[in-house]
C-alpha cells in the first residue's frame, strides 16, 4: 500500500486531482453547514453545465478572459517572474480595444487584427516598466504590478469620464464599430428570420449562433500553443526558462538576464491585453464604468497556479474556473446558495496547489521510511 502512495505522490498530476477532491469535500461540508444539500447542489451545477451545447458554449466563452491572463502570469511565471499586473494588463487591453475599435474607422479584416496588434504592444510596454524596475533599481515586480493594476483600473474610469469618450446619460464608451468585432455572428442576427432559417437548417449551430461565440476562442487556443512552442522549442523560450530556473547560473552563462527579464514581462502584459481587447471585441463591445476591478487578472493568477505554469495547461485550468463559476451561479439561482461557496472551493483548491510541490518529498520520506 505505502509503494502505491509512493507512486501516486509522484505524478504530478496527482497533485492536481487531490487538490481537486479537497475542494470539492470543502465546498460539500460548506453546503451542509449552510443548510443545503451537497449532493443536489453538485448535480444542479454539472446538470447546469452540460444540460445543452449553448451552455457548454458560454462556458468556453467564459474561460477566453480567464485563459489569457492565466497565460501572461504563466509565461513570466516560467522565466521567473511573478506578474501581479495581469488584471491592469488586461484593463488596458480593453481600454486599446474600445478606443479603437470605435475611433478609427478601417475595412472588416483589417480592424480586428490592428486592435488586437495595439493592444498587446501598449499591454507589452505597460507591462515592461515593471521589468525595467526591477532590473534597473532592483524593486521587486510584485510590488510594482500592483500598484500599476490600480494605475490602469483609474486610467480606465478617468478615459470613461472624459467628455469626448462617455456616451451622454450613460456609465459607458461608445459601442465599437461592426468591423471591430470578431462574433461568428451579430446579436442583430440571432433574433432575425435569417438566423432562426439557419438554425432550422443546422440545429448543430445553435449553440455558436445563439451565443457571443466568435474568433476569440480560436486565437486564445493558437496563443497557448505558440507560447508552449516558444518556450519548449526555441532558444529564446531556453533561455528564458533557464532565468527562471536560476538567475544567477543563467547570469554566469553570460545570458543577457536584464533583457530577458523585459522581454518576458512584455510577451506576458501582452497577452494578458490582448484578452481584455478580445473582451471588449466579443462581449460588451464596450467599456463601463468600474467600482472595482472585474478580477480577470486575479483569476489568472490561480489559473496559472494550478496549471503548473504550462501554457496548454492553461486551458484546462480556465475551463475549470469558467465551470465552477458558471455552475456556482446555477446553484445561487435553482437553491439560493451564494455563490460564496464556489469561491471558497476555488480558494481550498488554489491552496491545495500551493502545497503540491511538498508531495514529492513526502513520497521521498515514505520511502525512506520503507
Amino acid at each position: 500500500m505505502r509503494r502505491f502512495f509512493v507512486k501516486v505522490l509522484k505524478k504530478p498530476f496527482s497533485g492536481v486531482l487531490i487538490a481537486l477532491i479537497i475542494g470539492f469535500i470543502v465546498g460539500a461540508i460548506t453546503l451542509a453547514v449552510g443548510g443545503f444539500n451537497p449532493a443536489t447542489s453538485y448535480g444542479l451545477m454539472f446538470t447546469g453545465i452540460f444540460l445543452n451545447t449553448r451552455r457548454v458554449m458560454q462556458v468556453l466563452i467564459n474561460a477566453v478572459p480567464i485563459i489569457m491572463t492565466g497565460l501572461a502570469v504563466a509565461f513570466a511565471g516560467k522565466t521567473g517572474l511573478f506578474n501581479i499586473g495581469a488584471d491592469g494588463q488586461f484593463i488596458i487591453g480593453q481600454v486599446a480595444g474600445a478606443i479603437l475599435g470605435y475611433y478609427v474607422p478601417m475595412p472588416g479584416i483589417l480592424h480586428p487584427i490592428f486592435i488586437m496588434l495595439c493592444a498587446f504592444a501598449i499591454g507589452g510596454l505597460y507591462a515592461s516598466f515593471a521589468a525595467f524596475l526591477k532590473t534597473k533599481f532592483g524593486i521587486h515586480e510584485v510590488i510594482s504590478t500592483i500598484m500599476l493594476n490600480w494605475i490602469a483600473y483609474y486610467f480606465m474610469n478617468f478615459i470613461i469620464n472624459m467628455k469626448s469618450v462617455k456616451v451622454p446619460g450613460s456609465q459607458h464608451s461608445p459601442e465599437i464599430r461592426d468591423t471591430a468585432k470578431i462574433t461568428f455572428f451579430s446579436r442583430e442576427f440571432r433574433t432575425s428570420e435569417a438566423g432562426e432559417a439557419l438554425i432550422a437548417k443546422h440545429p448543430w449551430l445553435d449553440s455558436i449562433v445563439r451565443t457571443d461565440a466568435g474568433f476569440a476562442i480560436l486565437i486564445m487556443i493558437v496563443v497557448a500553443i505558440l507560447l508552449w512552442l516558444i518556450l519548449k522549442y526555441t532558444r529564446i523560450g531556453f533561455e528564458l526558462r533557464a532565468v527562471g530556473y536560476n538567475y544567477y547560473a543563467a547570469e554566469f552563462s553570460a545570458m543577457p538576464v536584464k533583457r530577458n527579464a523585459l522581454l518576458s514581462m512584455f510577451v506576458s502584459g501582452g497577452v494578458a491585453a490582448l484578452g481584455g481587447a478580445m473582451f471588449v471585441m466579443t462581449t460588451p463591445y464596450y467599456i463601463s464604468m468600474l467600482g472595482s476591478t472585474e478580477g480577470y487578472g486575479w483569476d489568472g493568477i490561480a489559473v496559472a497556479l494550478i496549471a503548473g505554469n504550462n501554457p496548454i495547461g492553461c486551458i484546462f485550468a480556465g475551463l475549470l474556473f469558467s465551470g465552477l463559476k458558471f455552475g456556482g451561479s446555477e446553484i445561487q439561482s435553482r437553491l439560493g446558495a451564494p455563490t460564496e461557496i464556489i469561491n471558497i472551493m476555488i480558494g481550498v483548491l488554489v491552496l491545495c496547489i500551493a502545497l503540491v510541490p511538498a508531495l514529492p518529498r513526502l513520497a521521498e520520506r515514505l520511502e525512506g521510511k520503507e
